[in-house]
């Protein structure tokens, strides 16, 4: 797509004619009344963990057909996903990793900054449990690893689950490291593979532990979706790319924004595997935190 052919062609009215779309109650989300910018594509940058669970495949085809377009998922990671947005080549990404969020908005590269879902993440292993960390909280699990030199095996790949995984390492003042701690450098699902295949733990998010693994780990430590200590919370944002620093589709990636954080809200409600609840919606709130926009601990 000419993405500044397209900003010129809408012009500056579209955000308000795409919001009415939104907020039409009697507009059709199958797709009868949205096509006012049909013909069009969005590329959307993503962790590997909502596209792995499976969730783009029952977000996205609302979005599409109510606007008449196409969106276009470019799995990476959180760390790659930012980067691919920094080199200009999507327009908005669907990322969780809020210290690599913070540096990505304070270096100007995303603006309005949307929360999206919550999930949680959890420490999966081997049934029979070498390091015995059933039940334990994440650093003390971590801990027991590290003592035990279980096998562990880490995505290794600047994502939001590695970078959690490192800030529970840190907690612990270990240093992992020698045979037992291994890299894959590739996304959730195939870590997961990778867990399985060697008898190793693992940390991983919710959603892609539900849709990939059949019964070769177990979730050893597990506190709940709906109300994790904060170690293992896991938050996805979205932050469109800023147009003033590179060619964007700004107001599709706004229409988008304001879909999913709107009626695309019960898809992520009603979103199941295997009748188990993967995410839980964020972006409807009775009491909005406006700080979400901006880096976190940003002052005036």
């Amino acid at each position: 797509m000419d993405r500044r052919r397209y900003m010129e062609a809408v012009g500056g009215g579209t955000v308000v004619s795409l919001a009415g779309c939104l907020g039409d109650a009697s507009s059709n989300e199958d797709g009868d009344g949205g096509g006012a910018i049909a013909g069009d594509s969005l590329t959307l940058a993503t962790a590997t963990t909502a596209y792995d669970s499976g969730l783009l495949d029952a977000l996205n085809p609302g979005f599409e057909d109510r606007f008449g377009v196409s969106v276009e998922a470019i799995a990476r990671g959180t760390g790659g996903s930012l980067e691919t947005a920094r080199n200009g080549d999507c327009d908005v990404v669907l990322v969780h990793a809020r210290l690599l969020e913070d540096e990505f908005l304070r270096a100007g590269h995303g603006i309005n900054r949307r929360s999206l879902m919550a999930n949680d993440f959890l420490v999966v292993g081997p049934p029979d449990d070498p390091a015995g960390i059933a039940g334990r909280d994440p650093v003390s699990a971590f801990e027991a690893i590290a003592e035990a030199e279980a096998t562990f095996v880490s995505r290794g790949d600047r994502s939001g689950t590695h970078i959690r995984e490192l800030e529970i390492w840190e907690e612990t003042g270990v240093s992992p490291s020698g045979s037992w701690y291994s890299e894959t450098g590739q996304g959730m699902g195939n870590t997961l593979v990778t867990a399985a295949q060697t008898n190793a733990y693992t940390l991983t998010d919710r959603g892609t532990f539900l849709n990939v693994v059949d019964g070769g780990l177990v979730a050893h430590v597990d506190r709940g979706i709906r109300n994790p200590p904060p170690l293992l919370r896991n938050e996805y944002g979205l932050i469109p790319v800023d147009p003033a620093r590179n060619d964007t589709a700004y107001q599709l990636a706004m229409a988008y924004v304001g879909y999913v954080t709107g009626p695309g809200q019960d898809r992520i409600e009603e979103f199941r595997i295997g009748g188990s609840r993967a995410f839980r919606p964020a972006g409807v709130t009775r009491e909005p935190d406006f700080e979400q926009y901006v880096p976190s601990g940003w002052r005036r």
